[in-house]
């Protein structure tokens, strides 16, 4: 019998359902089944029962569950005994961001998650989007961060926050006048223009934006891929091109007047960030904690039909 197999029970027990068991476990649905499946196995007895309306324990489930929850109880005692001892190994959270989650999002994020739960290790691995997805794919992070979803059966994907994207250019006259009187994109064919590297969720967004305004990516004048975001918003400012970026990155050079922002769009152009996971491995109970501040600090975090991506 395994500790987790009693957490999945103790869930299942609460919830009086196996589908919101597994939201708040951060499993699949047939993965809470498999756990229940081989408990009652190992034990030889059936725990719990369906009715119309919802799962009931029977009474051997219900004998389980007080010795489950005891369980459970001391486990959690136990860790935060050896956390708060710094001669012990702390318990150790790797988590993968890309550019703009990591630098304008994590940190009050963070800040929070060390303030509720003091003991433990963080550790933050800022690269693109690609790259943080493929580590969460083959495991090597707890969770990660990104700017876009690229299909991958182990992710599953939580929206969390929703991002604009914004042209910004020198506030020059001659960008003033280009503000004030054109409605569209179509002025942007003739403007040097500045991108993120290939592999990052801005560049991947921003591409499809133009594409929805009618214009051929391929033949627009890109005269740089950059990999900072500090850089390119440097490079704007001294007049060297135009750039499509989140608005979280340059707030502070919009109200300065540094940079002037052109909307991306027609309408008001908007991304979904998101906190994506791999849900071949249950969450560890760091990760969890996370996701809990994270749902917190963002409380429609996941509410979207688009908040899981099919595994």
């Amino acid at each position: 019998m395994k500790l987790k197999q009693l957490e999945v029970f103790v869930a299942v027990a609460d919830h009086k359902s196996f589908s919101r068991a597994a939201e708040a476990l951060y499993l699949t649905q047939p993965t809470v089944s498999v756990y229940i499946s081989g408990l009652e196995k190992e034990l030889n007895a059936k725990l719990f029962v369906r009715n119309t309306k919802e799962i009931c324990m029977t009474e051997q489930g219900t004998q389980l569950y007080q010795y489950a929850r005891e369980i459970l109880i001391l486990q959690d005692q136990i860790m935060e005994l050896f956390a708060a001892d710094s001669r012990k190994a702390k318990p150790r959270l790797v988590v993968a961001a890309s550019t703009v989650p990591s630098r304008y999002l994590l940190p009050d994020i963070l800040a929070r998650y060390k303030e509720k739960y003091p003991y433990g290790q963080l550790e933050l691995r800022e690269s693109d989007s690609a790259r943080v997805i493929a580590d969460v794919a083959s495991h090597v992070v707890d969770v990660g961060f990104t700017g876009t979803v690229i299909e991958n059966k182990s992710c599953r994907y939580l929206p969390f926050y929703e991002d604009e994207l914004v042209v910004i250019m020198p506030n020059t006259e001659r960008y003033r006048a280009i503000l004030e009187q054109e409605r569209d994109l179509d002025w942007i064919r003739q403007e040097p223009l500045l991108m993120r590297e290939e592999g990052s969720g801005t560049r991947k967004e921003a591409e499809k934006q133009l594409r929805l305004s009618g214009l051929d990516v391929a033949k627009l004048h890109v005269v740089a891929s950059v990999e900072s975001t500090e850089t390119i918003k440097r490079s704007v400012k001294n007049g060297i091109g135009i750039t499509i970026i989140s608005s979280l990155a340059v707030r502070e050079e919009i109200a300065a007047g540094t940079v002037l922002a052109f909307p991306a769009g027609k309408n008001r152009s908007t991304r979904k960030l998101y906190l994506v996971y791999n849900n071949s491995y249950a969450l560890s109970r760091q990760a969890e904690k996370l996701v809990k501040v994270v749902q917190e600090l963002y409380p429609e975090c996941g509410e979207s039909d688009t908040a899981w991506k099919p595994g």
